[in-house]
């Protein structure tokens, strides 16, 4: 049996996502190239990727439903099937995971009645697992509509989607303010941000991720003997990490320091000095 055409959508509506779709469609030489953009604006119309969102795509770029739904079902950020306004993702790649990760994503199932990829009864929050989003200095993290929350633990975790669902004010550990799915899916098809502050705000990376560059710059470095940065290089307000950062030994050591059984001395290219 033949499958029913996608429904389209009202005429207002349709409109106005035309307008903003040639928006998008002219920051490009090739039409086609605009088809991420514009999945994440139709994703912003109903908070996921529908068949009528995926056929307005392909009417406006000359494309194939079939090329639209086969870049739609490749890439996570795209939701298949409706979904909260709240996307909480907990990472359980390796050092998340090996940090307290799997244990956060078991105790947030158990505490929201609710499995991978599935979404509270209230439309409040939908759970996933999700890939390593470079942040394994602040591990274990949680996001929220890709907006990070650092150093979390079950308990933290849980009493962060206890105030999304109880519509409180939440505010990640950097970065820009916390706003819908939708929302972010509006951003990421590249119009302002309405945010105040957003941009400014930005987001970082720990001293662990910049110890090396540090080091190569001759710069000191937190957490290693002698070798303290100074608080406006550290991007942190203090001299040292920010208390019960759970990364501070992750900071460059001497061998002899950080494995007082295997010390380790110079390499050397086999021939001794006066031989």
């Amino acid at each position: 049996m033949p499958e029913m055409p996608a429904p389209e959508y009202p005429a207002d509506v349709r409109a106005r996502l035309e307008a903003d779709a040639a928006e998008v469609i002219g920051r490009y030489p090739d039409s086609r190239s605009a088809l991420l953009p514009l999945l994440h604006l139709v994703q912003a119309e109903e908070g996921h990727v529908t068949r009528t969102g995926m056929r307005f795509c392909a009417d406006l770029l000359g494309l194939t439903t079939a090329e639209v739904i086969a870049v739609a079902t490749f890439y996570t950020m795209y939701r298949r099937k409706p979904s909260g306004d709240y996307q909480v993702g907990v990472c359980t790649n390796t050092l998340c995971a090996v940090m307290g990760g799997d244990a956060i994503f078991e105790a947030l199932q158990q505490h929201l009645g609710i499995g991978n990829d599935e979404t509270t009864e209230d439309g409040k929050v939908t759970l996933e697992h999700i890939e390593c989003n470079a942040a394994c200095d602040f591990a274990p993290v949680v996001m929220v509509n890709w907006e990070f929350f650092d150093n979390q633990t079950p308990e933290t975790a849980k009493r962060l989607v206890d105030d999304l669902r109880a519509g409180l004010t939440v505010k990640p550990s950097r970065g820009a303010p916390l706003c819908t799915y939708r929302e972010t899916a509006r951003v990421l098809a590249g119009f302002p941000d309405p945010r105040a502050g957003a941009v400014e705000a930005g987001g970082g990376a720990g001293h662990a991720s910049l110890a090396g560059l540090r080091l190569a710059k001759g710069e000191t470095v937190p957490g290693s003997p002698g070798r303290i940065v100074s608080p406006r290089s550290s991007g942190y307000p203090s001299d040292e990490p920010p208390p019960g950062h759970p990364s501070s030994h992750d900071a460059p050591h001497a061998t002899s320091a950080s494995d007082p059984d295997h010390p380790a001395g110079p390499v050397t290219d086999g021939t001794e000095e006066g031989e």
